[in-house]
């Protein structure tokens, strides 16, 4: 055991250091000659990109730097730093979270996705695509995390039956290994296709809403990206089970009797899960409808609250009929194992890339990115999305996000162009790390499970990164901009 962990250790504690010896070097050395101000942001930079790569802190506490440096050193008063931290669309996750709590606490979660196995079929191979289907449905409005843990303890349900049915050693390892994959990646894809579907959406349209003004609208980021989710979901399950990992599992009835008795378990639909259920659909009508109900000019709604609309209503309406009134579909205790974590961590990025947009960093960075790689629109978003992609390999995809939003954003106002067409790809790309365990923590949770080792995750994960790649690089470059058209208020 000490031989697999010292070297983590050693590697943690230069990394540690690493931090603070970058800080003082660009302070004291200024190697990029800037002024004064903008030595001070890169330094900071530099020391909160350490430690968030490296991980060598707990990124959210990382992303509190700015409350103690920019002040010390002159770069903001404390009020303007910490103005960030209370973003409005902080609020737009914090009300996705809760939401996702109460889905979790009653077992919507897990009536939805037998559902939809039981809609599927029993086969091997209808069983992977059920699972695929049913966690991107749920990883389009839970956090890419919690989806699957949520189907974690489902899919090792599965597998036990289908090993107990006599098949085959290859065939057994081979789903295993399918089902354990496709619910990773598809928690990874899934997210993707929604606003609040995964953090680096909720990062990257934040950033473009405070440095050009766009409402990026639920219902608008949907209509772009549901499209390319689905196609990625369903590459994922030709890719596993057609062509890398097939098996040749039959229907069971010893399966089929598994979803009715999981189903049978949960019995009918109680009243906490279909006040859930109302406050969920209600929620996400009016994320999708937004546009339609402002053009009326009743009032304004959006997304952010609406967000905390329907979290509200968990918090109002009783969990059951009105003689058991006092007790709410989600208390205030259920909050507990919220990741607060994130929305701290989205107000120190907020913070950072504001302070190196206002001392000029920013368009620094992409004009002479943009100078080195030219404007050909291809070209760069192919670099953009292989970049982005492979960081997200081995770093936080939410804090890779942060640190490339205002660069490809400042390439693209250099070039003159529409910081969507750069932006996105950047984005999404971030989402779709498939080759290491630490590329995304749906990954991390699956490689945990014993059923899947380290080659045949990269043999699958590299596939599916190539795969990725050329999918958003072709919808990026073909479709993208005839979406923008259409989306553009």
């Amino acid at each position: 055991m000490n031989n697999i962990s010292f070297p983590n250790q050693l590697l943690q504690k230069i990394s540690f250091w690493l931090g603070p010896i970058l800080f003082f070097f660009l302070i004291f050395v200024n190697p990029l000659h800037l002024d004064e101000k903008a030595s001070r942001v890169v330094a900071v930079a530099a020391l909160m990109i350490t430690w968030w790569i490296s991980e060598a802190m707990p990124m959210p506490a990382v992303a509190l730097i700015p409350l103690v440096l920019f002040p010390l050193l002159g770069i903001s008063t404390i009020s303007e730093t910490a103005a960030p931290y209370a973003n409005e669309v902080i609020f737009l996750f914090m009300g996705g979270f809760l939401i996702g709590l109460a889905i979790e606490k009653w077992n919507l979660h897990k009536r939805i996705a037998l559902s939809i196995v039981k809609v599927t079929g029993t086969s091997g191979n209808r069983i992977i695509l059920g699972f695929i289907l049913a966690t991107g449905f749920l990883s389009m409005w839970l956090s890419n995390t919690a989806t699957t843990m949520m189907m974690f303890p489902i899919a090792l349900s599965v597998i036990s039956v289908v090993k107990g049915t006599g098949v085959d050693e290859k065939s057994a390892i081979n789903f295993s290994l399918c089902i354990m994959l496709s619910i990773a990646y598809a928690s990874n894809f899934g997210g993707i296709a929604t606003i609040i579907g995964t953090p680096p959406n909720v990062a990257y349209t934040s950033f473009i809403n405070k440095r050009y003004g766009y409402d990026v609208s639920f219902a608008n980021w949907m209509i772009v990206c549901l499209p390319i989710a689905l196609i990625l979901l369903l590459s994922l399950y030709f890719v596993l089970v057609k062509w890398l990992y097939p098996n040749k599992i039959a229907t069971s009835a010893k399966m089929q009797d598994m979803i009715h008795s999981g189903l049978s378990e949960l019995g009918p639909m109680q009243q906490p899960e279909k006040r859930v259920l109302f406050v969920f659909v209600l929620t996400a009508m009016l994320w999708i409808t937004r546009d339609l109900i402002n053009k009326l000019g009743w009032f304004r709604l959006d997304d952010n609250m609406i967000a905390i609309f329907g979290a509200l209503l968990l918090f109002i309406i009783p969990a059951r009929a009105a003689e058991d009134s006092q007790k709410k579909i989600l208390e205030w205790r259920d909050t507990g194992s919220m990741a607060w974590g994130i929305l701290l961590l989205f107000g120190g990025g907020i913070t950072l890339a504001s302070a190196m947009e206002k001392a000029g960093l920013i368009k620094l960075l992409g004009s002479w990115i943009a100078g080195f790689s030219g404007s050909n629109l291809l070209v760069i978003i192919i670099v953009i999305t292989v970049l982005s992609i492979f960081m997200s390999e081995l770093m936080s995809n939410i804090a890779q996000v942060i640190v490339l939003a205002p660069v490809v954003s400042g390439i693209a106002d250099a070039i003159g162009m529409n910081p969507f067409l750069l932006g996105i790809p950047m984005t999404l790309a971030a989402s779709c790390a498939s080759m290491m365990p630490m590329g995304t923590p749906p990954n991390a949770i699956v490689f945990a499970s014993g059923h899947i080792q380290m080659k045949q995750m990269m043999k699958a994960g590299f596939v599916m990164n190539i795969i990725s790649i050329v999918l958003i690089v072709l919808f990026c470059y073909l479709v993208l901009p005839h979406f923008l058209s259409l989306t553009a208020k």
